[in-house]
């Protein structure tokens, strides 16, 4: 008799199904911050990658299981009852907290490029399952916006997205210099366009706006001067287009001797190389967009300097990692050469500026 007070005191005091599923992603939400900052777990077992493959991939699974569950019960009516919600709750949280422990078992020794990108894959399985709690919680059951906000959810796809992982540090370095290669390819791309039609904003006005600014300037718009290259910026863009030119030829370089000569034990230098390269990117990018009017000849001199001296440091790690066979690094300072060359000429056109 008292077991059964005791047991229907526990199921008045719970709360009622959307309070529970707020306090779960609540709950969610927290575990993120841990898992950015979270180093791998000590352990005394050599470490299997066999293994850890088989439970993150099984970790992934369980995850799609048990949000297709919460989808299934909350998505009509009645709601399900305090107690199935309880159990429910738990069972999402738990399958969370075992791919996130599957995550930190993975050793930094295995290499920091494999380990971040196994974190990026939890980190959007776990806010994938907050974004479906959440949207659980504001949409009502049984609506065609709630079936199109769940059918897009970020979850599925990130479980989906596990067994895509490399599986070693140099395939996970491989791919983050693939994907550094495809970012300053676009961006070199998009200048070479914007070059070639001397129009850095093209369509971006419509003709009326066009004519009303062609002949004066107007209070409140971009003058001709803001919208157009003058001759002295088209001089000057010749050697950025030149250095970013250089700077896609170095990585595709690096990514190449990297899959031909890199070896899986060499993870420090795999890692080392990855780190320099992916600051050369966001540098291509930073001059990309000062080449643009009105353009200011210091910051692009500025951004210049930055990229070459990121593309020297860059060159310097690669040749040091001994990925790079001796007779075959006489390329390097040929590279150095074309980048301090294009370097030169933009300090001379921006002599002025100082």
């Amino acid at each position: 008799m008292a077991s059964e007070t005791a047991s229907a005191a526990s199921v008045l005091t719970l709360a009622p199904p959307l309070e529970q599923l707020r306090h779960l992603a609540a709950e969610l939400r927290l575990l993120l911050p841990g898992v950015r900052v979270g180093e791998a777990r000590e352990s005394t077992e050599e470490f299997n990658r066999e293994v850890f493959w088989r439970r993150l991939n099984e970790a992934a699974v369980k995850v799609s299981w048990e949000a297709t569950a919460l989808t299934t019960v909350f998505s009509r009516l009645p709601l399900p009852s305090p107690q199935e919600t309880q159990r429910i709750s738990e069972q999402v949280y738990a399958a969370i907290k075992a791919i996130i422990a599957v995550y930190y078992s993975l050793p930094k020794e295995q290499g920091i490029t494999l380990r971040k990108l196994v974190r990026s894959a939890t980190l959007d399985i776990v806010d994938g399952m907050a974004q479906l709690v959440e949207v659980l919680l504001i949409t009502p059951p049984q609506s065609p916006e709630n079936s199109n906000l769940i059918s897009y959810n970020n979850v599925w796809v990130a479980c989906q997205q596990v067994p895509q992982i490399p599986k070693d540090n140099k395939a996970a370095a491989l791919l983050m210099l693939t994907k550094s290669v495809d970012f300053v390819k676009d961006a070199h791309e998009e200048m070479e366009q914007a070059v070639e039609e001397c129009d850095p904003y093209c369509g971006l006005l419509n003709d009326s706006e066009e004519d009303n600014h062609s002949n004066e300037d107007v209070l409140g718009f971009p003058s001709n001067r803001d919208l157009y290259w003058s001759e002295e910026d088209q001089e000057l863009i010749i050697p950025c287009l030149a250095l970013v030119r250089s700077s896609k030829a170095c990585l595709k370089k690096i990514r190449i001797l990297v899959a031909e000569n890199g070896k899986k034990d060499q993870v420090a230098q795999l890692d080392d190389i990855v780190d320099i390269s992916d600051e050369i990117s966001p540098s291509v990018d930073d001059l990309a967009l000062s080449i643009y009017p009105p353009m200011c000849h210091l910051t692009v001199r500025i951004n210049s300097a930055k990229l070459v001296s990121v593309l020297r440091k860059a060159l310097e790690i690669t040749k040091a990692s001994h990925v790079t066979p001796q007779p075959e690094d006489s390329w390097i300072p040929l590279l150095i050469n074309a980048v301090d060359h294009c370097m030169n000429r933009i300090k001379e056109l921006t002599q002025s500026e100082i």
